[in-house]
């Protein structure tokens, strides 16, 4: 059974910033990020497929940069100049071909 698993949220204060990592047990086609903010749809933060192919959600674009390391099956989201609008429980997505496998989600926080 494929395992993914996130780490790295946290409380920050606005203008902070935090790196989020993603690993999975085996080697994915794509891993994507997702945020739930309380009350509100899951979306879509940034992707990363296997030919490092990214992409942003418009409102995280020039602040949040995602990467991966393929020898550890990790992806990175390093977010910066946080606002109090990141809040949010963030997700991750690992993609196969065929399926799709989510983590269980870290809390960010951006207060003062």
């Amino acid at each position: 059974q494929v395992q993914v698993v996130e780490s790295g949220g946290g409380l920050v204060q606005p203008g902070g910033s935090l790196r989020l990592s993603c690993a999975a047990s085996v080697s994915m086609f794509s891993m994507t990020w997702y945020r739930q903010a309380p009350g509100k749809q899951r979306e879509l933060v940034a992707s990363i497929n296997n030919r490092d192919i990214t992409n942003y959600e418009d409102s995280v674009k020039g602040r949040f940069t995602i990467s991966r390391d393929n020898a550890k099956n990790t992806v990175y989201l390093q977010m910066n100049i946080l606002k109090p609008e990141d809040t949010a429980v963030y997700y991750c997505k690992a993609s196969s071909q065929f399926f799709d496998y989510w983590g269980q989600g870290t809390q960010v926080t951006v207060s003062s």
